[in-house]
């Protein structure tokens, strides 16, 4: 699998790596600039190009353009992630491409297939969902998932030469966020804390999440703590450190870790 690529950022740098990882060979085009996410994080990026060849072309010259153009003669796969009205601009959508090279794969990351054209980021994106608090994410949601999606993409295009698909962040995330849309986890949800053997404890030192939902699980973790069932355990948790319950559960073979910090 031979893949062009001139998506930016996260998702398509991500779904670039898998698909390395898995035997394609890719070249990346990033504007003069460079890929703002090499500014963002050194070491991940890298870890994410190794592999990679990475040239740095200025599209909107002849030189660049030509350039491009050569490589995608010998593509399988064209992955983009800029507005559909900029790939139109320079003549890079799918269905100006479909003409001059008929095989050829077109897979776009956008914000969101409903609103293409609109402008946003995972930050954005997750707090539409729904996914977010007063607090910062401690991850990049949206893109990491999208790049699963787009990874999926492309190897579901593979049989069907000249097809076209979008991926979208915020089409994931409505996936993502169908647990909180029914309730499961919404505030009163059946795994929203309500539940005893199912929520985050402080303990003497640290905190531990606890996931002991089965009526399996749910007897050990009760019969260890030499409680009734579905008794509230907040005071027996604050006897021993994250650490000491963890090697407890492990014992017992109960869900339950020590919740650790990046």
């Amino acid at each position: 699998m031979r893949i062009v690529s001139i998506a930016q950022n996260a998702p398509g740098p991500v779904a670039l790596a898998r698909l390395v990882a898995g035997g394609a060979t890719a070249i990346k085009i990033e504007p003069l600039w460079g890929d703002q996410i090499e500014r963002l994080s050194k070491s991940w990026y890298d870890e994410l190009h190794a592999g990679v060849t990475v040239e740095r072309l200025d599209l909107k010259s002849a030189e660049g353009m030509t350039r491009l153009h050569a490589l995608l003669a010998e593509a399988d796969v064209f992955l983009a992630s800029q507005r559909p009205s900029a790939l139109e601009r320079l003549g890079l959508d799918a269905t100006t491409l479909h003409v001059t090279y008929p095989s050829l794969r077109h897979v776009t990351i956008v914000g969101d297939t409903t609103a293409p054209e609109e402008p946003g980021h995972d930050l954005t994106y997750q707090a539409r969902a729904g996914l977010l608090g007063t607090d910062m994410p401690l991850t990049l949601v949206a893109d990491m998932a999208c790049a699963e999606r787009v990874v999926s993409a492309v190897l579901a295009l593979m049989p069907t030469p000249g097809e076209a698909r979008r991926v979208g962040l915020a089409d994931v995330l409505r996936d993502l966020a169908a647990p909180l849309a029914h309730g499961l986890t919404a505030p009163g949800g059946p795994l929203s804390g309500s539940d005893p053997a199912y929520r985050i404890y402080r303990t003497k030192a640290g905190a531990v999440a606890v996931a002991a939902l089965e009526p399996h699980f749910r007897s050990s973790l009760y019969a260890g703590l030499g409680i009734g069932v579905d008794v509230d355990p907040t005071p027996i948790f604050l006897t021993r450190t994250a650490r000491e319950w963890e090697q407890w559960a492990t014992e017992r073979d109960i869900p339950l870790v020590e919740i650790r910090h990046a």
